[in-house]
């Protein structure tokens, strides 16, 4: 005879006289939305338990079962939980919990999308609904086709999106560098936020807990040809707006017209540095078009540098970005021509994919490099890491693989002594998913803003804690479940896409694998 059945015999009762859990309901797969019979809605206990005022959840009379009850559940003893069968013990210890569904019976029912337009260009949010009501946003990478989420949709339906490492393996063969990664990454993103939302818990608690209650913002600035215009707007990045880290432009084309500054722009027009047409300056990758920057070019560079720490002075870090498009010679050169004016970084001189040519940049200068915005999962920036090719990384969660693979780069990287600064362009749902990764991550240094001169950009979204997305350069970490924003679906169609206006509509198209996708035999 166990304790508790001899506890029970010298009570004169039975084990499970009266107690829940004899119904036909399996255990563990009870609706958390519905009422069971007998069940008090109100007290949140099993049918046949007795509410901890001592009145029985079932009706049903003895004076054997009544007492036993209250010494189980009335708080009578503490001993008297140690005889009480499991389910009544449970039920009574998580009687106040708030049951926003039942997890493991989540499962995935369909992927819808909209897009929003933002200064860099399109911007696809993706809603990832499920069978209990909950949903979960996630973000396409800027300028990335909507597409590249949902061609994922078939692979994912029916899955249950708590299982968020799970379906990421899945899925992750179908991402790739750049754009390419923003599918893949947006689902990730959502799953994050209908985890939290069904757990009633931040992304970042589910990610380990948070080492910040702020995010470290730094302030992208594109450029000016007129040092006084772009001196002005980083000034009121600095008062005006309070940011504490600056990123400036500082591209070639700045010294285009200058003559004998550049060599080779008779044939390359080094203003169409965004333009994707083949055999264009802009897709062509850095050592072929053989420009160099000549060093009547490198001093007006740096003239331009002075002026802006003239203005902002050297206490505030400034980091710069899309210099051009030239070979790794000419990087060494600009960067020891910029050395003396301790920039945070630079940024991207070359393609992340050279890094051999990256590690002889970063050997042969003072300043720190950086780059990783498009590098897709971790094993390339372990790579990076372990042959030291940058100073710092800076991936971009929308293209890295999403929170928790860029939380594991940032671990990785931590553990080599290289600290993580975290690229971003996008809408406000990609941005909360950055901030729950940084507030997550130890060796994280700043996130970047670079929709500072949309001025509804903060409105795409209303925040569930009522607090601004971010205030005087740091961005606020919520407490609420998920990445803690809903959709503000006014402003989305105020900004939607011209040439695309879905807003959620139905993707049945999209249902159906049509492939086989095992990449191993």
């Amino acid at each position: 005879m166990t304790p508790s059945q001899k506890y029970l015999s010298r009570m004169g009762l039975r084990e499970n006289d009266g107690y829940a859990g004899q119904d036909d309901t399996p255990r563990g797969h009870a609706d958390p939305f519905k009422t069971a019979p007998g069940e008090n809605r109100d007290s949140g206990l099993a049918p046949g338990t007795a509410h901890p005022s001592g009145t029985s959840g079932d009706g049903a009379g003895g004076d054997r079962r009544s007492f036993l009850k209250k010494t189980a559940l009335g708080g009578l003893a503490l001993g008297g939980f140690l005889f009480a069968p499991i389910e009544d013990t449970l039920a009574h210890s998580t009687s106040k919990v708030n049951r926003y569904s039942a997890p493991s019976d989540l499962r995935i029912t369909d992927m819808r999308y909209t897009t929003a337009m933002n200064t860099t260009g399109r911007c696809t949010i993706i809603r990832i609904d499920t069978n209990q009501g909950i949903y979960g946003y996630g973000e396409v990478r800027d300028g990335a086709d909507w597409r590249y989420a949902l061609f994922l949709k078939s692979r994912i339906l029916g899955m249950n999106p708590c299982s968020v490492e799970q379906i990421f393996k899945r899925i992750k063969q179908f991402g790739g560098p750049g754009r390419q990664g923003g599918g893949v990454c947006a689902v990730e993103m959502a799953l994050w936020d209908l985890a939290g939302k069904a757990y009633n818990v931040p992304a970042y608690q589910l990610l380990g807990g948070k080492y910040r209650d702020r995010v470290r913002l730094y302030a992208d600035t594109p450029e000016e040809e007129d040092p006084k215009v772009f001196t002005a707007k980083l000034k009121d990045r600095l008062e005006g707006k309070g940011f504490t880290f600056l990123k400036m432009d500082l591209g070639i084309e700045l010294i285009r017209k200058i003559p004998g500054a550049l060599v080779g722009t008779n044939f390359w027009d080094v203003e169409r540095q965004w333009n994707m047409a083949p055999m264009t300056y802009g897709a062509t990758q850095h050592p072929f078009t053989q420009i160099q920057i000549t060093p009547k070019g490198l001093e007006e560079m740096a003239k331009y540098v002075i002026q802006v720490r003239d203005v902002i002075g050297y206490e505030v870090p400034l980091a710069s970005d899309h210099f051009g498009h030239f070979d790794m010679n000419n990087a060494i050169r600009l960067g020891k021509a910029l050395d003396p004016y301790r920039l945070a970084w630079l940024e991207d001189l070359i393609p992340w994919q050279m890094a051999e040519e990256w590690k002889e940049i970063t050997r042969s200068i003072d300043t720190p490099t950086n780059t990783g915005e498009d590098i897709y999962l971790k094993e390339d920036f372990i790579r990076m890491i372990d042959m030291h090719a940058t100073d710092l990384i800076h991936p971009d969660l929308a293209t890295a693989g999403g929170l928790l693979e860029t939380k594991k780069i940032g671990d990785y990287a931590e553990e080599k002594g290289v600290a993580m600064a975290m690229h971003f362009a996008g809408l406000p749902i990609s941005f909360m998913a950055n901030v729950h990764c940084a507030a997550a991550t130890q060796n994280f240094v700043a996130l970047e803003h670079h929709s500072l001169d949309l001025p509804y950009w903060s409105d795409f979204v209303k925040t569930r804690d009522g607090k601004p997305l971010f205030e005087k350069g740091f961005a606020h970490v919520p407490d609420t479940p998920g990445l803690g924003v809903e959709l503000n679906e006014d402003m989305i169609k105020q900004h939607q896409d011209p040439d695309n206006k879905n807003y959620f509509g139905p993707t049945p198209e999209w249902d159906a694998v049509k492939s086989w996708d095992r990449t191993w035999s």
